[in-house]
C-alpha cells in the first residue's frame, strides 16, 4: 500500500511539474524547461553566440549551476545567483540565494565552443543535470 501511495504521489508531481511543457524541446529552439527533477531537454546544441534560456515550469525551486570541470577552459562560469564558481554556488545555496522559482527565467550566452555540463544543486542527487553543446 505504501508503494502505491509513493508512486501515485510521484506521478502527480510529474504531471504538475511537466504541465505546459509541450513546446519545450520541440518548437522553442534553445530553451530548456525544468520538471520536478529533470531538465528538458537534458542536452541541447547551439551555436557560438547563442543565448540559452532556462524556464522553471516546475513547482520546485531549482538552480542552474555549471560544473567547473565540465566547461571549456576559456569559458565564463555561469550559475543562477551570479556566482563565480561552483564552490561559491554550493556554499551559498539555502533554497533562496541562486534559486529559480516557478515561472522565472535564467539566461546565459555561450561564446566559446565546447560542451558545458551543469546541474541543479538541490536535485543533483536525483540526477538533475544537463549539457549544452556549443558548435562553431
Amino acid at each position: 500500500m505504501r508503494r502505491r501511495r509513493v508512486l501515485a504521489t510521484l506521478g502527480s508531481a510529474l504531471a504538475v511539474g511537466t504541465a505546459g511543457c509541450s513546446a519545450l524541446g520541440g518548437g522553442v529552439d534553445g530553451d530548456v524547461g525544468m520538471t520536478a527533477v529533470a531538465f528538458e531537454p537534458a542536452s541541447i546544441t547551439v551555436s557560438v553566440g547563442d543565448e540559452v534560456v532556462w524556464y522553471n515550469n516546475s513547482a520546485r525551486a531549482h538552480s542552474i549551476t555549471a560544473y567547473e570541470n565540465s566547461i571549456p577552459e576559456e569559458a565564463d562560469y555561469f550559475a543562477t545567483g551570479g556566482y563565480e564558481s561552483e564552490t561559491a554556488a554550493r556554499e551559498a545555496w539555502d533554497g533562496m540565494h541562486g534559486a529559480l522559482e516557478n515561472g522565472q527565467r535564467y539566461s546565459h550566452t555561450f561564446e566559446v565552443p565546447g560542451t558545458y555540463g551543469y546541474f541543479c544543486i538541490p536535485h543533483e542527487r536525483a540526477g538533475m543535470a544537463g549539457q549544452v553543446v556549443v558548435e562553431e
